[in-house]
């Protein structure tokens, strides 16, 4: 008869008859679990993250425009005449009675003495069948923040043709605007403000909200004449005091 009490049944270490241990088996299932669970939390952030790129990729891109119509504060007009002639000492003599018809026409005006400076004077010579001829130009500026009182020198430019002074080409006045630094702020918070209107129009339609601002750029200012140009196309913005301001910002907005 057999011994009962010395026969064994094979054990797995863990109280489980008929498997044999295999540590290197577990180890395996073991890292096989881990890289599953790290490749699905991986594939999630990744998708993640580029759904946030893709959202924070949507923007829309507009124009918005600020005009503001403004009154020039400085008036300068630059006044060119001369004579011919000849004799030299005649020629000089009329272009000094030209001086003081000017002088007194704009004193005449109410316009103080010292509004109006000599700016140039020049002789030049040629020769006319053998005779030498002589030419004396002479130049005054006149620079002045009055701008009704200017309109009306300007208005009156052919009562001096009358006291027998000609103009020559280019004798005109120019009306500027020096205040354009003041404005500047408020017409560029103003065009960004049309911007965004016009981005909360195009959001509306695509059932979207407007976020922040994500880039703008400033155009540049314009200066321009308020009731355009002449028939002739010569009336610019120097010409009148009349102006209009404008400036046109380019704005990029995220869309929610």
């Amino acid at each position: 008869m057999n011994d009962l009490s010395d026969q064994s049944t094979p054990s797995n270490g863990s109280g489980a008859p008929g498997f044999p241990r295999d540590d290197k088996s577990l180890r395996w299932l073991g890292t096989a679990a881990v890289v599953s669970v790290g490749l699905v939390a991986s594939g999630y952030l990744l998708g993640n993250g580029l759904l946030r790129a893709k959202e924070a990729d949507r923007a829309v891109t507009v124009r918005g425009l600020a005009e503001r119509n403004v009154t020039a504060d400085l008036a300068t007009w630059t006044i060119s005449y001369s004579d011919t002639g000849a004799d030299l000492g005649t020629v000089q003599a009329k272009v000094r009675n030209d001086t003081q018809a000017i002088e007194q026409f704009f004193a005449g005006l109410g316009f103080p003495k010292g509004a109006l400076q000599p700016t140039g004077a020049n002789v030049s010579t040629y020769t006319d069948q053998g005779v030498t001829r002589y030419t004396v130009r002479q130049r005054l500026a006149l620079r002045t923040n009055d701008i009704p009182r200017a309109q009306r020198a300007v208005a009156r430019q052919f009562d001096l043709v009358n006291r027998g002074v000609l103009l020559e080409e280019g004798s005109g006045m120019a009306y500027t605007f020096t205040k354009l630094n003041a404005i500047k702020p408020p017409m560029v918070a103003e065009a960004t403000k049309d911007a965004r209107s016009a981005a909360e129009q195009f959001a509306k339609d695509s059932g979207t909200s407007v976020g922040a601002i994500k880039d703008a750029t400033q155009g540049y200012f314009e200066i321009e004449s308020r009731d355009g140009e002449s028939s002739g196309g010569e009336w610019g913005a120097s010409d009148t005091p009349y102006k209009k301001v404008r400036v046109v910002t380019t704005v990029s907005f995220s869309l929610n």
